[in-house]
């Protein structure tokens, strides 16, 4: 019989029940170690900062005497809190909602485009410019002055376009020189005028600027008679160039004035109408009999247009809106472009196929499926609009500051830019951050749940 051995297997060898603890510890250990540096800057910038407002939030302006809620309180009487609270939700709700707009608006008409890589990187340079800078550049762009606000020189260009100019706004009669100003700023002559009659209208201050090029002297027009049933006259200006001449009278080197309208008027009606010629002389033919009041309408001297005041009470709040769009749209346009891109392609094929038009599938296709990256972005740029700062400190101007804060600037304000209450300013910012703190939250699931 042939024996067989069996090599018996050795008992499993057992391990210590602390062995497999000792690298897991070890892990994490070195893992603080790594994460050590961010967690103490998190604490030191955001931590701290945040329960240190908490507790100067309820104390008084010099930070020694214990309040309460007192600063909570008179946050919410403060007409300018209340005011930049308003302001705040105006932003809160017309500048993201507006940014998803024209930002899924773009990244659905940069895809027809032919050199799309271009178009996206001009509209996201903006990003690239600091609030500072952005501040200046529209400061400028808004200012009221159509000289240096490109803005209003547009605008007043189009309105000159289309309404004309005054001819001589800085014109004025001499006083007792045949001239009376009434309460609409026209001139009317003092002396009732007939067919017949030749009349001289004299004015001072108008502006050699003013002066259109083709005026000519009104001497000659002055000296000719009016014909039967005429009534005829001149309007010039009563200044002799280098001095001399007489008031009240044409002299030889005194300019008329051309392309000024003049109305005969009787019984408060206006009868006739015309311009004057380059001469300045003018001529109202075929009157009926009786006497006349000659009239220059306050058209004629009506201030230039000057444009919209983009920065007054009115207006600088959507202003400054439109300058925070500028930046950025070229944002949300690239990320709903990159939200766009991952759309399946074959459920937009196949509602083309089925006959719907591009309108259609815009509105039951790509917007449902875009919704996720929508909401994204519209709740990012909510958390952004609560903290804006720069561009309302730099673009809207010291008298309309009040009428164009928000939060931030209020808290600024309050706490470092004359106020001197850092009590009431760290109420603010706690207010700030309890309102800033949903959307933050919001925001967090979201991401969490496009993970899962």
């Amino acid at each position: 019989m042939t024996a067989t051995l069996v090599k018996e297997a050795s008992p499993p060898t057992t391990v210590g029940a602390g062995t497999p603890r000792r690298p897991r510890r070890r892990g994490r250990t070195i893992a603080l170690l790594f994460v050590f540096p961010a967690l103490l800057l998190l604490g030191a910038l955001v931590v701290y900062p945040v329960l240190f407002s908490i507790g100067r939030s309820f104390f008084d302006a010099s930070g020694t005497r214990f309040v309460g809620g007192e600063n909570y309180t008179e946050m919410f009487r403060d007409p300018a809190t209340l005011k930049a609270v308003r302001n705040t939700a105006i932003w809160v709700v017309v500048a993201p909602a507006l940014l998803t707009g024209l930002g899924l608006i773009l990244a659905v008409l940069v895809e027809k485009v032919r050199w799309a890589t271009a178009f996206k990187l001009l509209l996201f340079m903006p990003m690239a410019v600091s609030f500072l800078a952005a501040g200046i550049i529209f400061r400028l762009a808004y200012d009221e002055d159509p000289d240096k606000g490109v803005l209003n020189a547009a605008v007043v260009s189009v309105h000159d376009a289309f309404t004309g100019t005054s001819s001589y706004p800085t014109a004025r009669a001499r006083d007792g020189q045949g001239l009376d100003k009434a309460a609409d700023g026209s001139y009317g002559t003092t002396r009732s005028a007939a067919p017949g009659d030749t009349v001289a209208l004299g004015l001072v201050g108008v502006r050699p600027d003013d002066l259109p090029a083709d005026a000519r002297p009104a001497f000659r027009a002055a000296g000719l008679d009016a014909a039967p049933g005429e009534l005829r006259g001149v309007v010039y200006l009563d200044f002799t160039p280098g001095g001399g001449g007489e008031q009240g009278k044409v002299d030889r080197r005194e300019s008329g004035l051309p392309e000024m309208t003049v109305e005969a008027v009787r019984d408060g009606r206006t009868v006739a109408s015309t311009t004057t010629a380059s001469d300045g002389s003018f001529r109202f033919p075929d009157l009926a009999d009786g006497s006349y009041t000659v009239r220059l309408p306050a058209g004629n001297f009506a201030p230039p247009y000057e444009g919209i005041s983009w920065l007054g009470p009115a207006l600088v709040t959507p202003a400054i809106i439109g300058a925070y769009l500028w930046i950025w749209t070229g944002f949300a346009m690239v990320l709903i472009g990159a939200g766009l891109s991952t759309l399946p392609r074959d459920a937009l094929e196949a509602a083309r196929m089925d006959g719907a038009n591009e309108w259609q599938i815009f509105r039951r296709i790509t917007v449902p499926l875009l919704a996720p990256v929508l909401t994204v972005v519209f709740v990012t740029l909510v958390i952004n609009v609560m903290k804006v700062f720069d561009l309302v400190y730099i673009i809207a101007p010291g008298p309309v500051q009040e009428d164009a804060t928000v939060l931030a600037t209020q808290m600024w304000l309050v706490s470092f830019g004359g106020g001197n209450n850092q009590g009431l300013g760290s109420a603010l910012g706690v207010l700030l951050l309890l309102l800033v703190i949903p959307a933050m939250v919001f925001n967090v699931r979201r991401f969490r749940r496009s993970q899962r």
